[in-house]
């Protein structure tokens, strides 16, 4: 979200709101008390409905502000978890891969086995995806049974499901 749009539309409905205002109260001044009252009701009204709309503008603005904050750490959040899932299933198809045992280069798959450890340690992760990378790379690691390593591997699809689910 766009808080300067949000902003110069909140202007811009104040200032509207805030004309009207005092041209209602000038109105009835005038009809009330002649001109000069017309000119005082609608200067007190107008600074006043200024003056309110402004201060209430800095309390919903530091609330927009802070719903922008999380949604982007959750935002964040999300892709990493997408990322370490992504990382992880790269490595699982570089360890067991349906082409045969020389298919794979070694040094591809230490790469790939570099790039999911270093995803998967990142602080932003949430803390179920983490453990379920875990899981996964160390079933993976283990290089014995490829259906232990993918339950281990949807488990963590599962988790990031989980994750994103509960946002």
């Amino acid at each position: 979200m766009d808080i300067r749009a949000v902003a110069r539309a909140h202007l811009l409905i104040t200032a509207l709101l805030a004309l009207a205002a005092a041209a209602l109260a000038a109105f009835g001044g005038l009809l009330l008390g002649g001109p000069a009252m017309a000119a005082l009701s609608g200067v007190v009204t107008g600074a006043g409905a200024c003056a309110g709309s402004f201060l209430v503008r800095r309390r919903v603005f530091a609330d927009l502000r802070k719903a922008e904050g999380q949604a982007s750490a959750e935002g964040f959040a999300e892709g990493l978890s997408q990322g370490v899932l992504l990382g992880v299933a790269t490595y699982q198809a570089a360890a067991f891969p349906l082409a045969g045992p020389g298919s794979v280069t070694v040094e591809e798959r230490a790469a790939r086995r570099t790039l999911a450890y270093r995803i998967a340690a990142d602080d932003g992760l949430p803390h179920a995806v983490r453990t379920a990378a875990a899981a996964a790379l160390e079933a993976i690691d283990d290089g014995l049974d490829d259906g232990r390593a993918r339950d281990a591997v949807q488990r963590l699809a599962l988790a990031v499901y989980e994750q994103r689910r509960h946002r």
